[in-house]
Parts: structure tokens; sequence; C-alpha cells
């Protein structure tokens, strides 16, 4: 305020119950607008013009505009919701549509019934163009991708296309979700048996994160793919080297693993803290029996907790990370060209590795914000949705 104390006139004097309605839908105006200011539905609206089969009803921006604020509003995910808020014009007003093109539920159901799955996936495109903007406005020197798949239950929802047990022993849906700090760059969704390397997802996922960062963001910068043990496979490893990236990729303990960490002599070992949390960790190079490479691996074991207590040992959970970085390849040499060498130094790839913990937050805020259960019998129309 730019005036003093003194000059305010009209004071609160006191608090008492009023008859008038404060609404909770303030700030739903503001978002309404930004998303049309972004004219994100227009893009939405060319791309998918083939969804509008007759000149007559609602055009298609007004259709995804009114979609993106119920998911935004939140106040009920039902698809029945939709006629509760066709008859309530306080809602028409606060997103700024004429009532007579308020949706209904059966004209939200139709919109969503007629995306196939080839278009469904085309809303992929959507989130290439807003990474692609978030990198240029960001512009950093390394861009590091995480990879994740992310359960979503529906265990106690009517029967729907695709819908399978997970590993986390509830039936739903297993999407793969490929990460920029807190962005979805990509995702596809996949049924609930679809285990982390399922079919040619990882590969067709980071091809084209890749492909559009070299096209649209720079052909230097150094790309890091980060994920747990359940993407351990050479074929992932071999792929990074092709697209010239980096990885750091959690493994599997195997015995002869075990057994040769225990042979390796104490002044093979290092020490590294972070906060108050210490590690215990071993850099050596590994290959599988299956392998024709042999790749570089850390291996790390727990001392103390984040308390600085001292861990027993059978509270000491071994892990071991794969990595190319620090190896002779074409990601080592433009990581050093930036001088920046502290990223191929295994404190620093163990430190980055724990740090997936950031992609569970994602997922995590992804829920929150809507709803793991999908509406929809079909997987296309889920998909979509």
């Amino acid at each position: 305020m730019n005036g003093s104390a003194s000059s305010i006139k009209t004071r609160i004097s006191r608090i008492e119950i009023t008859d008038e309605n404060l609404t909770g839908r303030a700030g739903l105006c503001f978002l309404s607008r930004y998303i049309r200011d972004t004219e994100i539905v227009k893009i939405l609206e060319q791309r998918f013009t083939n969804l509008r089969k007759s000149s007559k009803g609602n055009p298609l921006s007004s259709v995804f505009h009114q979609v993106l604020c119920f998911f935004i509003n939140g106040d009920n995910f039902h698809l029945t919701h939709f006629d509760h808020l066709k008859n309530d014009p306080g809602y028409a007003g606060v997103i700024e549509v004429p009532e007579r093109r308020m949706l209904s539920s059966h004209s939200v159901k139709i919109f969503f019934g007629a995306f196939r799955l080839s278009q469904a996936l085309q809303l992929r495109k959507i989130l290439h163009m807003l990474f692609i903007w978030q990198l240029k406005k960001e512009k950093p020197e390394k861009i590091i991708l995480g990879l994740d798949t992310m359960v979503m239950n529906n265990d106690d929802a009517r029967k729907r296309e695709e819908v399978a047990p997970t590993y986390k022993k509830v039936k739903g849906f297993q999407p793969l979700h490929l990460y920029w700090g807190r962005f979805i760059v990509d995702t596809i969704l996949r049924n609930g048996k679809a285990h982390s390397n399922h079919g040619n997802n990882v590969q067709r996922v980071l091809k084209n994160a890749v492909r559009l960062i070299r096209k649209n963001y720079s052909m230097d910068v150094p790309i890091i793919l980060l994920a747990d043990a359940g993407f351990f496979d050479e074929k992932l490893f071999i792929l990074c080297e092709e697209l010239d990236i980096g990885f750091i990729v959690g493994g599997k303990m195997y015995q002869d693993i075990k057994d040769f960490v225990a042979d390796c002599p104490d002044n093979r070992f290092y020490e590294h803290k972070i906060g108050k949390r210490t590690w215990y960790f071993l850099d050596f190079t590994d290959s599988r029996k299956t392998w024709n490479t042999n790749w570089r691996c850390i291996y790390t074991k727990p001392i103390s907790d984040s308390c600085g207590q001292v861990l027993l040992d059978f509270d000491r959970p071994e892990s071991v990370i794969y990595t190319n970085l620090g190896m002779a390849n074409e990601i080592t040499s433009k990581i050093l060209a930036l001088k920046n060498w502290s990223v191929i130094e295994p404190e620093i790839m163990i430190s980055t590795y724990h740090g997936r913990g950031c992609d569970e937050l994602v997922n995590r805020a992804f829920k929150d914000f809507g709803t793991e259960q999908l509406p929809f019998k079909r997987f296309s129309s889920n998909s979509a949705y």
C-alpha cells in the first residue's frame, strides 16, 4: 500500500457471519484466461480437426478449454459433474463461456469417445512443445531426463479395457513417464502388467526426446538419462551410446558382484557424505555374461542414516549403479568440453541417482492434482483423458 496507516479511512472493526457467499473459484477466472492467452486450445483445435464430424455444436477450442478448466477446478472428477456445471451460471461466468455452449456429460463422453489410440498418442506432441518452450526459457547447460512408471489404481472401478494386475498388487494402469525436473516430457498409458522395459516404449520415448532437443534446442548440450533398476538392460545402454547421451541406471546385485566386492581390499573403497548420511562406494567395470561391453559400475553401501546414526550390517542395503559417464565416448567428451568434470565423479553420480525421488514427487503431484481412476471403458478414451 502506498498510503500511510493514518490515511486509511476504512478498517476492519469486527468479524461476523454474513449471508453473502464467497466463491472458491475466484482464481479459476485467471487460469481460464491464461489458457486462452497461451493459445494452447487453438493449437489443439488445429491438430484435431478430424474429431469434429459436424459444423454444428461447440467449436473444438471451446470443448478443449472447458475440459482443461474442469481438470483445474477439481471439484469433482465424475463426468456427470459436467451436467451440474452446465446448469451453474456462476461457473459459466467464471470461465467466461456462454451458458448455451456449456458442455454436458453426454457431449464430453462423445468427445472422448471420438479419440482413436493414434489420436490420443498425438496429444504427446503438445507435451513436447511445452518441453521445448521451457528449455528455451531456462537454457540449461545439461539436461537430466528421468524415466519411471506410475501405477494408477483402478482396482475398485468397473471393468476397463487393458486394466491388469500391477506390481503393487492392485489392478490398474502403469503409464511410462519421461521427466525433466518437475515437468512430464512424454508419457504413454499402458496396461497394468506392462513392466518398465515393456515392448519398444522406452526406445520410442527416448529417441523422440533426444531428437526434439537436438533439433529445437541444442546439438551439443549433454543429455543424461536417469532410471532405476527396473530399466536395467544393456539394450538401453547401447541405445544411449548410439544417441550420444549418458545414462545413470540402477543395477541388480548378483552373487558374483557380491563376491567381487568382498574380495576387494579396503583401500579400494571410498567414503561419500550427503549431510549426515554416509556411504562406502567402489568404482569398477562390470559385464554380465550375455553382454559384449564392460560398463562403469559403482557399488554403494550406506553406513549411517540421515540422523548420523550408524546402521547395523543387516540394515545396510547394497546397490549398484551402471553408467557410461567417464568412459571413452562422445558424451564424456561433451561434458569435459564444458569443464564440468564433477559430473563424471562417482560421488556426484551417487547423489544424482539418489535424487530420483523427485520423479516420485511428480507422480504424487499428478495424482493429487487429478485422480488415478479413469472414467471410460475404452483404452483409447482413457489414454486421451
